[in-house]
């Protein structure tokens, strides 16, 4: 008998910070309100830009004007300092045609040929910024990593005149664009750019200079070169 009332004691206070620690387990701890500086969210990115040089080929169309329509093909050369910021080259060429507005003001109903300049071909440099990078989802199935883009660039623009005898100029060219690339695989890329190259042309007909707006939409494949071993 004296050994088990020598124990009860020890088994009970052992029972009771048992039972205690299942209390604290159960309730809830309250650490105030969280600021937004104290949560960050760290994403690991699949396919890293940093270091990397990328290669492209697009297809185009710059339609918005009403007077004059440019299908044409541009080539993209990006080096990436960063997954954010990196260095942009971009070459294209083209053909302005007569657009459908145009057609009808020169026709019989108004005998009327404006003044207007096509696109021939172009150089831009510049730099290219992209602050977003995500993945989604198709149906659960397939996940596709993507990034968003800005990219300010500036160089020079050669159009060819649409009326006979006007010349071709070669203007200086802000460009703004935007636009966003979808991973098919690591080394590979869908890209969809819009953009809109601001322009100050000199026009040999009257003998002056011309703002103009050339803004189109790119579809285009993209390759990046492996990543450096170092």
């Amino acid at each position: 008998m004296r050994s088990v009332a020598k124990f009860t004691p020890a088994l009970a206070a052992a029972v009771l910070l048992f039972t205690s620690s299942l209390a604290f387990a159960q309730e809830t701890v309250d650490v105030g309100v969280l600021k937004n500086r104290d949560i960050s969210v760290v994403q690991n990115v699949l396919y890293p830009k940093a270091g990397r040089l990328e290669i492209g080929g697009h297809v185009g169309w710059m339609a918005f004007d009403p007077l004059v329509t440019a299908p044409n093909f541009q080539l993209s050369i990006d080096k990436h300092f960063s997954n954010h910021l990196g260095f942009s080259t971009l070459i294209g060429g083209g053909y302005g045609f007569k657009s459908l507005k145009y057609a009808q003001l020169e026709g019989p109903a108004y005998g009327v040929a404006p003044y207007a300049y096509g696109y021939l071909a172009s150089a831009l440099f510049g730099v290219e910024w992209a602050p977003i990078y995500g993945k989604m989802t198709f149906g659960g199935a397939k996940v596709v990593h993507s990034d968003v883009y800005g990219a300010l660039r500036g160089g020079a623009t050669l159009e060819r005149s649409i009326i006979p005898g006007g010349g071709i100029t070669a203007a200086p060219t802000v460009s703004l664009a935007v636009g966003t690339r979808f991973w098919v695989k690591e080394n590979l890329t869908v890209r969809l750019e819009l953009r809109d190259d601001l322009m100050v042309e000199y026009r040999k007909l009257t003998s002056n200079w011309n703002f103009k707006q050339n803004a189109g939409v790119t579809l285009g494949v993209t390759w990046f070169a492996p990543r450096s071993s170092r």
